[in-house]
């Protein structure tokens, strides 16, 4: 049995990498979805009990003013904002929780590149700069929706449940795979020779 799994396994050298790249991610999701609480209505996010609700209330102010401003100042739309909720002209409101944050994406992405193969003097940049590019994306996200919201309220359940969500996820396992290539196969390849 034991011959027969190894057998399977080196069949699959050629996507090893990207069945890392699901185990990571698999296990970073469920440890996320196991141990960090809160109600998305609700300012109080938990870990293992503990308050962790800062970086998250600070993540959603910081975003509701930027997508504020990009909406006010981008798109020339019309809105008061009352904490993290943008109240438009047309009595749509936009309300920007905890679980928006991006910082659930950006946990994922560093535990992704963190863990996986390649040399950290490398990671020690090519991280920070994937989380750079998902927190813009993530105000990318945000204030398309939030438009679209002000222009065409049916667009949003699949814009904001099923095209950005996957978007997102695209994002990190694009930045994964420049990592694979650029670094984490180059590097491997200099051992070998």
């Amino acid at each position: 049995m034991k011959e027969k799994l190894l057998h399977i396994w080196k069949k699959l050298e050629p996507v090893h990498g990207v069945i890392y790249f699901v185990v990571i991610l698999l296990c970073c999701h469920f440890f996320w979805k196991y141990t960090v609480i809160g109600d998305e209505s609700d300012q109080q996010v938990t870990f293992f009990g503990l308050n962790i609700s800062v970086p998250f209330v600070a993540m959603t102010n910081n975003l509701t003013n930027v997508v504020a401003y990009f909406l006010r100042n981008w798109l020339n739309v019309s809105f008061i904002v009352h904490e993290n909720i943008i109240h438009f002209s047309n009595h749509i409101a936009v309300a920007i929780v905890w679980a928006c944050s991006g910082l659930k994406q950006m946990y994922i992405y560093f535990c992704i590149i963190a863990f996986y193969k390649g040399p950290w003097k490398h990671k020690l940049w090519y991280i920070p700069m994937g989380l750079l590019i998902a927190y813009l994306f993530n105000i990318f996200r945000i204030t398309f929706i939030s438009y679209m919201a002000y222009t065409n309220i049916h667009t949003v359940d699949f814009l904001h449940n099923h095209l950005f969500k996957y978007l997102f996820y695209g994002i990190i396992f694009l930045l994964w795979v420049i990592w694979e290539e650029k670094f984490a196969k180059k590097k491997q390849q200099e051992e070998v020779s």
